[in-house]
């Protein structure tokens, strides 16, 4: 007898979530239970999860938090999802992110399918030849202070399946586990680390900056990379102008720019 359920989810794409997941080899998280753990008792594992979001009864574990060095001496903290809520957070994408694909911009190249940081680099080059002036910018913390009432309204604009609406809203909320076993609430951002967070993120930045900058400043050139962006003026006026436009808009979604990472440069190239 066929089983019914509230949400329609097929089996197949929970068993292709599996696969995506293994094949990024990503590290245990809070129940330290591995790949090949999981893989000892693997069709059952899967049922059970297909079975958990298909009945509405799918509720994410604590997120592990990671503290890893940054670049600047800075730390960050990654958060790592157990392997059943990675598959989870997969299949999730899977449904959701070719709903927002159609809507994202050329210019935005960070965790996108078939985009890279090179085609990034080569496009932002080749602008530099026709303007000289380059604001350069990075978000302070974006995967940390993304306002979740925000996301959820913008998520909703784009789907209309409850399950996968209840589901972002549940991780959002997963407290991160720290390593010495102390749990912390999270009112805001989405785990660095979650297979969902980047397109949550793209999502949020699209309307925040994206979709601003295309609108509000048509002849201004940008592109993005997750965090990171870069937008071609024609004088250090103009740049200095848009820099105080960016923080403003930032500020209304209770983002700020990391103004040691933020400069605004020279390029003209030598005739």
């Amino acid at each position: 007898m066929q089983e019914t359920k509230p949400f329609n989810i097929s089996k197949w794409k929970v068993k292709e979530a599996y696969e995506k997941v293994k094949a990024n080899k990503g590290t245990y998280g809070v129940d330290e239970q591995t790949i090949e753990d999981f893989e000892e008792n693997l069709n059952n594992n899967l049922y059970k999860i297909w079975n958990r979001m298909s009945s509405g009864s799918y509720f994410p574990k604590p997120v592990r938090a990671v503290t890893i060095p940054k670049k600047n001496g800075g730390k960050r903290i990654l958060g790592i999802p157990t392997i059943e809520d990675r598959i989870a957070q997969m299949v999730t994408k899977m449904y959701f992110e070719p709903c927002v694909e159609p809507i994202f911009y050329e210019d935005s190249y960070g965790y996108r399918p078939r985009k890279s940081a090179i085609q990034a680099l080569e496009i932002t080059r080749e602008r530099c030849w026709r303007k000289d002036w380059v604001l350069e910018f990075d978000i302070k913390g974006l995967f940390d202070n993304i306002r979740h009432d925000y996301l959820i309204e913008m998520v909703k604009r784009h789907t209309k399946e409850k399950w996968i609406i209840l589901y972002i809203k549940r991780w959002l909320v997963a407290p991160y586990q720290m390593e010495d076993g102390t749990i912390i609430n999270r009112t805001s951002g989405t785990p660095q680390g979650g297979v969902i967070s980047p397109v949550l993120a793209n999502l949020f930045l699209h309307y925040v900056f994206d979709d601003f900058m295309t609108k509000q400043f048509p002849s201004i050139p940008w592109v993005r990379y997750a965090d990171d962006g870069i937008a071609h003026c024609t004088s250090l006026k103009q740049a200095k102008y848009l820099q105080r436009m960016i923080e403003e808009r930032f500020r209304k979604f209770g983002l700020e720019l990391n103004l040691e990472k933020t400069r605004i440069v020279y390029c003209k190239d030598e005739d």
